[in-house]
């Protein structure tokens, strides 16, 4: 099912912050960032998604403090030839583990609202920029899934491993959800 395009992105899922366990402090493995004027405690769930189905084919597990654009090129499958991908991953192309595909981010938010949308080159860049959101919007469905369909906003075990373990079970339940139209009717039709 997996075709030529990956769209790549991440989420937080949140760690318990508090202190108040046998050992008195926060699960070590887990790191606490900022997201918009917002501080989240916790890890990052980051997943590679085939352009064309939705389906989830890479799963991997950080601390919310790792910045996005070094897990990039591991989310690849390696098959793909396109990569879509948010601001976040600005430069993923420049770095030195960077093969031969061509990466499609977007542009960051502020310079997008800059843009002079009456003219022609303004509109042209704008509507471009529509088209990359429409691609990239198949990485958020995985993401509303495991967390509204299952439940999963915060981890449960302490540890990096084991709530990735976790993750990727999830994400493959998802892929099941997410196909189940299709493989009903595959085994019916």
């Amino acid at each position: 099912m997996l075709k030529a395009g990956t769209v790549v992105d991440a989420t937080l899922i949140a760690a318990p912050s508090s202190t108040k366990n046998s050992s008195g402090e926060r699960d070590p493995e887990m790191h606490q960032t900022k997201k918009g004027n917002q501080w989240h405690f916790g890890m990052k769930a980051r997943i590679g998604v085939d352009a064309d189905s939705g389906l989830v084919h890479t799963v991997i597990g950080t601390a919310a403090n790792v910045n996005d654009v070094t897990q990039g090129h591991d989310l690849l499958h390696g098959e793909e030839r396109v990569v879509f991908a948010d601001a976040g991953y600005q430069g993923a192309a420049k770095r030195p583990e960077a093969t031969a595909v061509d990466w499609h981010v977007a542009m960051r938010p502020g310079k997008r609202r800059s843009l002079d949308k009456q003219s022609p080159w303004g509109s042209l860049l704008d509507k471009a920029e529509q088209l990359k959101a429409s691609v990239r919007a198949k990485v958020e469905h995985p993401f509303r899934v495991i967390k509204c369909q299952f439940g999963f906003t915060k981890v449960r075990y302490k540890g990096l491993s084991k709530n990735t373990a976790q993750l990727v079970t999830l994400f493959a339940l998802s892929n099941l959800w997410m196909a189940r139209k299709r493989i009903i009717q595959g085994a019916w039709g």
